[in-house]
Formats: structure tokens, C-alpha cells, sequence
């Protein structure tokens, strides 16, 4: 062993033989020692066994290994050896740390890739974005990034494509796959505004909006209260060839939950009864086409919010399984380099991607909550009643509550009144103690010549009779009588007990006669009790349940805020920040809290017309107010990341230091990189030298910070 190492060391040459060979054999260990000996002889080995090593190394989809190449990458870079490092080599080990979930050194190579002008194609970074994208969070967040980067070279045709020389450039445009897979992965990871970005880039790249896109564009929509977008966006999913019932349903459960969000109960109920009207033709019309003589007219009449396609859908109108889901065989595929050399145009890679966005566009699918399809045919759920109800009790129209129930009872056809929708609802009223409320809806019943069944006057009387209402439970007990309404026995026990702790025994005996002279069945009602037993014991029981569930844990919804938001966006938007801030002022002296939405359109706009850092501090300030006296905002990785960016473009470092610091406490993903090209485009040469003797308080703070956040960045 000995004279083997005296060998080695007097010759290179031998030495780079032995490091092949232990590449080959598959010894990794011995090939890094080997490695680190010849690092220290004659630095780096020759380009071909550099590029061994690194694809050998990213052949093993093994971290420690991916991690000790990206090591010698960075080294390369770091000693000028740009030239050491060839493209292939280097988007393989980007694809193999994308696969291995590393997404900070998988996306810098492809960022030092553009830096060299070696211009890495679409089909090929769109699959390591993709992989990104599926893995993590901070990977969707950093693909995002990668898009608006490569796409800002392209924007208003500033690349001309008749120059050959420009060829290898304009074969890294963004393509519509490379888009959609940023946004599904946006969705999936909550970076919703990071994704309107791209949308909004789309124009200026020129790229074709297909189906598939179009549907991602209205969940974001949905999730940021774009509603106006959403519905002019409305007229092309109606029109679009080729659109699954399935993306039907994700379109117009985007549609549903925005007009809730804006508190659009009228629209919100209009299109859930639109809805029904339309399934129960389908359905009867199903029935028809069932019969022989039906012949073949087996397709459902009406297209749009229904369907497009025929009755018998495959895969495509069926619920996505949760095996497609977890389906990851592709993404764990080892791939020889020497194969993924022969794919010259990297079409191996382009359907991978492919692959990896049906994946991101299932686990889209299964989150549509308020829309069920069977058959092709569109169907509320019991999650957009829940909604609705809770919505309808929450603004105070309980009057329109019990039409639309009502109505929506009519279309859908209940096996029993006794557990209609709106029992439920009156029930989950009593058991809240929304006493008023539950009578409302009573009286709205009869008025609608429904009859309500005994069970909710004797649950309603109980509840009066329990709260010291007995003047109350009077009146339902005369209006019960009215209606032919037989109470039970244990009512009128109730009653009867209610006027004795009144002293009004009167009363009570008059009761009592009455009970006797009716000869009333005893009892009861247990059903009542069943259902509000199970709800407290968290047991299914139906939409009661449900309903308790969201009015007791879900948040309150205050359009408002999403009106005032909208606005302050378009003039943002369109760099009118005079009209942004006297729209925020209104919304402020409106009583309605600025929210993270609010605070990023505000942020964004000052940044786009450039300049306005005190403004932006000031913003800054109120938030930080807002967020310690209140729950209303909540910092997030978007809001805080387009404060950062303000202020480390505008060099106020102390303010970025307080953002950092509210970041990584929250460990929120910091694009570093980022931030670092940022900082030496514009600060480069800030503070290098020695610090004056002869400084302010103020610049010997304002120095301090600047050289914190430098050295936060790795560059101190």
C-alpha cells in the first residue's frame, strides 16, 4: 500500500487511472479518497474526470454523495474552473438533487448555468422544477423564482429568434408545461401571490393557455379573490374543447368558494340551485336513456356547467385514487448518465415532467371540496351547505336561508321530511342556543306551507323552557296548536315545570288538564338529544354535525377586507400608489383590518415604481403593530419576502435584519441566493474598506447592520 501511495504521488496520471477505476467498480469511498489525494497534488483532475465523478456520484440518488459533488461544483466555481464544468454533467446532478428532494443546490446550478450563457432547454429545467415542485415547499417557492427569472430575459420580445447565434437561448423560454407545473406547485405549497406573478408574466412571454392551464389560473384566482378575473375567465372554460367533467368541477368549485368569500350569498345559492336543477334533468334523462327504446341518445343535453362529454366517462370523470397520488415510481428512477446523454433533445426529461404535473394536478383534484360529480353530472356536497348555512346565520338572512333551503329541498327530492337539510339546520340552532334564530326559521317553514315535523317544536320548547323563556314557549306552544302540531307528553312536563318556578301554578294546572284531555303519548323525542349527544362526542351525524363543527371552529369571513383588497391591488397593480394608499386609508377609517394580502399589493406596487423605502418602512412598522395586538395578520413567507426585497434593494440593512430575524423564527425558506446576487448588484463595494474613525451613531448602527446582513449572506 505503501509504494502504491509513493507511486500515486509521483504520478497524476496513475493516479486519475485508479480514480476511474473506483468509479467504475462502484466505489465511491475509495474514489473520493483518491479524489481529495489528487486535490491536494495537482487540484482539480481533467474535465472528462470531473464529469465522471459528478454523474457517478448523482447515478446513486444518494444524498451524501449528491451533497459532495454540488461541493466540488461550488469549489469550481469558487476557483474560476468554470471551464472544468460542462452542461450535461451539471443539469444531470441538477436533476438528481431536484429527485433526492434538494432544491437550494439543485435550482443554483441551473441559476450558474445562465450565468455561464450555458443555457440549459426547457425540457430539460422544466423536469427539475418539476421534481422541486413536487418534493417541498421551499422547492415550489424556488421554482417559482427560477420562472420569473429565465422568463424576465424573454419579456416583450427582447431575445430576437432569427439570430442563430440566439437559438440555445430561445430554447430555455418557458413553455405552458414549465408554467403550469410552477403554479400547480405554488397551489400546493400556499404561494398563491407568487403565483398571480407568473400569470401575470404569461402575456409578456407569449405562452398559449391550454385547458389544463386555464384551470390552474382560476384556482389561483380563487385563492387570491380575483372573482372579476374569475368570471371573465368563466366564458372560456364554458367555451374550451377538450375539458374534463372533472375540470369542470374544479372551475366552478373556484367560483362557488370566491362568491362566499366576497359573502355573494344570493349568487353562491343561485348557482348551488342551478346546479341541482341541472342534475336532476340529467338524471331523469339518464333514466330515459336506460330504457330499450332509447337507442343510442345515451349523452346529457346540456353543456357547460354540466358536462361536455358523454355519459359513460372514464378515468377522467372518476375521483382521483389515492394510489395515483402516491404514485412516485418515476421520481425514484435511476437514469444512467450514458442514457440521458443520448436524449439529445432532452425528450425523455419533457415527459417526465409531464408525468410529475398530472401528479401535482391530482393532488389539486382531491382538494375541490364543495362540487361531487357522478356521471359527468355536477352536484353540490354537504361541505358547500355547511358553508352556506353558516354564512346565511352569520349576515342574518334567515329568511333567504329557508328559501334556498327550501327550494334546494324541492330540486334534490328528500326521502323524509324529518330529516331534510333545514330540520338539521334548526336543529343545530337549538343545540347552539340560537333560539331566535331557530324560530325564524319555524315560522319561515310554515309561511312556506312546509310542515315541520313535532320533533323540532318539542326540541325548540324544551330549549325555551331551559333558558327561563316561558313566555316564548308559549307562544310556540300556541302556534304548535295552530299548525295541528302534536306535542309529546315530556313538552308539556317542561312547560309545566317552567310555570311552577314561576309561581304560576295556574298555569301549570291548566297544562296539566290539557295533557290529561289529550291523551298525549309519552317518550318523547330522543332523536334531538341523539344528534347533539354525537356532536359533542365528535361522532359523524350527519350534516348537523358538520354544521357545529365550522361555526364552532371556522373563521368568520369578512368580505370586506376582500373587497377593499381587490381595489388596492388594481391600483397597485397599475402603479397608481396615490389611489392604493387613499384606498387604504378608506378601508382603515372603515374599521377593517389590513391583512398579509393587503400589505404584499402595497409592498409590490411601491417596489415596481421604485424609490419609495420610507413608505414601505412605514408599512413595515404597522404591520408589526398589527401583528402583535391581534390575530388578524399573520406574516407569510410572500408578505416578508417582498418586504426583504424592498429593503435590501433600497440598502436599509437594520430593517432587513428585522424581517430576516421574523423569517427564520417563523423558519420560514430564504432564497439566499437571491438575495446575495441582489446585494452585489447594488451594494457591492458598500462599507469594504475600514470603518472611519471620525462616524455618527447613526452610521456606525447603520454599518453595523449592513455588515450583519453581509455576513448573513456568506459574503462577509
Amino acid at each position: 500500500m505503501g509504494d502504491t501511495v509513493l507511486v500515486q504521488a509521483r504520478d497524476p496520471g496513475k493516479l486519475s487511472m485508479e480514480i476511474e477505476t473506483a468509479l467504475d467498480e462502484h466505489r465511491f469511498s475509495d474514489s473520493w479518497k483518491l479524489f481529495e489525494r489528487h486535490m491536494q497534488m495537482e487540484g482539480f483532475p481533467r474535465k472528462s474526470l470531473l464529469s465522471k465523478l459528478l454523474t457517478s456520484f448523482a447515478e446513486t440518488l444518494d444524498a451524501p454523495w449528491l451533497e459532495k459533488a454540488y461541493s466540488l461544483v461550488e469549489q469550481a466555481i469558487v476557483e474560476s474552473k468554470q471551464t472544468l464544468l460542462d452542461k450535461e454533467p451539471l443539469i444531470y446532478l441538477s436533476l438528481s438533487l431536484a429527485k433526492c428532494g434538494l432544491p437550494v443546490p439543485a435550482s443554483t446550478i441551473l441559476r450558474k448555468l445562465i450565468e455561464m450563457e450555458q443555457y440549459p432547454p426547457a425540457n430539460a429545467w422544466s423536469a427539475i422544477l418539476a421534481h422541486m415542485s413536487l418534493r417541498t415547499p421551499s422547492g415550489a417557492y424556488l421554482a417559482a423564482e427560477l420562472i420569473l427569472e429565465i422568463g424576465y430575459l424573454f419579456q416583450d420580445g427582447r431575445v430576437d429568434p432569427r439570430k442563430k447565434s440566439n437559438a440555445p437561448l430561445i430554447a430555455m423560454k418557458p413553455d405552458t408545461t414549465s408554467l403550469n407545473i410552477a403554479l400547480a406547485g405554488c397551489l400546493l405549497a400556499g404561494t398563491t401571490r407568487k403565483a398571480e406573478q407568473l400569470l401575470e408574466m404569461m402575456p409578456r412571454l407569449g405562452v398559449r393557455v391550454n385547458a389544463c392551464l386555464l384551470i390552474t389560473m382560476a384556482q389561483i384566482y380563487s385563492r387570491n379573490g380575483r372573482r372579476e378575473e374569475l368570471k371573465k375567465l368563466q366564458r372560456h372554460v364554458d367555451e374550451a374543447p377538450g375539458l374534463t367533467s372533472t375540470q369542470f368541477r374544479q372551475f366552478y368549485d373556484c367560483l362557488l368558494s370566491c362568491h362566499l368569500k366576497f359573502g355573494d350569498l344570493e349568487a353562491a345559492s343561485d348557482m348551488v340551485l342551478k346546479m341541482l336543477q341541472k342534475a336532476k334533468k340529467a338524471r331523469n334523462f339518464i333514466s330515459m336513456a336506460e330504457l330499450p327504446s332509447a337507442g343510442d341518445g345515451n349523452k346529457l343535453l346540456s353543456k357547460g356547467k354540466v358536462s361536455q362529454e358523454s355519459l359513460h366517462q372514464k378515468e377522467s370523470d372518476r375521483e382521483v385514487s389515492q394510489e395515483r397520488l402516491n404514485d412516485r415510481e418515476y421520481t425514484n428512477r435511476v437514469v444512467s448518465y450514458q442514457d440521458f446523454c443520448r436524449d439529445r433533445n432532452f425528450l425523455q426529461l419533457h415527459a417526465e415532467a409531464k408525468q410529475v404535473l398530472e401528479t401535482l394536478l391530482a393532488k389539486l383534484q382531491v382538494q375541490v371540496e364543495l362540487i361531487s360529480t357522478e356521471h359527468g353530472i355536477l352536484q353540490p356536497t354537504e361541505k358547500i351547505y355547511v358553508k352556506l348555512v353558516k354564512a346565511f346565520l352569520e349576515a342574518g338572512k334567515i329568511k333567504e336561508l329557508a328559501a334556498f333551503l327550501i327550494n334546494a329541498e324541492k330540486e334534490d327530492s328528500p326521502a323524509s321530511n324529518d330529516d331534510s337539510a333545514l330540520v338539521h339546520v334548526i336543529n343545530s340552532c337549538i343545540s347552539l342556543g340560537w333560539l331566535d334564530q331557530a324560530h325564524d326559521l319555524v315560522d319561515e317553514m310554515r309561511m312556506a306551507g312546509v310542515r315541520a315535523p313535532s320533533s323540532i317544536y318539542a326540541s325548540l320548547l324544551k330549549a325555551y323552557c331551559t333558558a327561563d323563556r316561558a313566555r316564548d314557549a308559549g307562544a310556540l306552544l300556541r302556534e304548535a296548536r295552530r299548525a295541528g302540531i302534536q306535542l309529546d307528553s315530556t313538552s308539556y312536563e317542561a312547560l309545566m315545570e317552567s310555570r311552577v318556578l314561576e309561581k304560576d301554578t295556574q298555569g301549570a294546572l291548566h297544562l296539566f288538564k290539557e295533557m290529561k284531555e289529550e291523551k298525549l303519548p309519552r317518550g318523547g323525542h330522543p332523536k334531538f338529544e341523539m344528534l347533539v349527544k354525537g356532536c359533542e362526542e365528535n361522532r359523524e351525524a350527519g350534516l348537523m354535525t358538520k354544521l357545529l363543527r365550522e361555526i364552532r371552529e371556522g373563521q368568520s369571513m369578512d368580505s370586506g377586507v376582500h373587497d377593499w383588497n381587490n381595489v388596492i391591488h388594481f391600483f397597485s397593480k397599475k402603479r397608481l400608489m396615490g389611489d392604493a394608499e387613499k384606498a387604504l386609508k378608506k378601508m382603515r377609517s372603515l374599521g377593517l383590518t389590513p391583512n398579509a394580502a393587503t400589505f404584499h399589493s402595497m409592498v409590490t406596487g411601491y417596489a415596481a415604481v421604485g424609490g419609495k423605502y420610507i413608505e414601505v418602512t412605514e408599512l413595515w412598522g404597522e404591520m408589526k403593530s398589527i401583528a402583535s395586538a391581534t390575530t388578524s395578520l399573520k406574516f407569510d413567507q410572500e408578505l416578508l419576502d417582498s418586504v426583504l426585497y424592498t429593503f435590501v434593494r433600497g440598502g436599509f440593512f437594520a430593517r432587513a435584519n428585522e424581517v430576516v430575524d421574523a423569517m427564520e423564527k417563523e423558519k420560514m425558506f430564504i432564497d439566499k441566493y437571491k438575495y446575495r446576487a441582489l446585494f452585489l448588484k447594488y451594494h457591492k463595494t458598500l462599507y469594504k474598506g475600514k470603518a472611519p474613525k471620525f462616524q455618527t451613531e447613526s452610521q456606525e448602527k447603520k454599518r453595523e447592520a449592513a455588515l450583519a446582513f453581509k455576513k448573513w449572506l456568506g459574503l462577509g
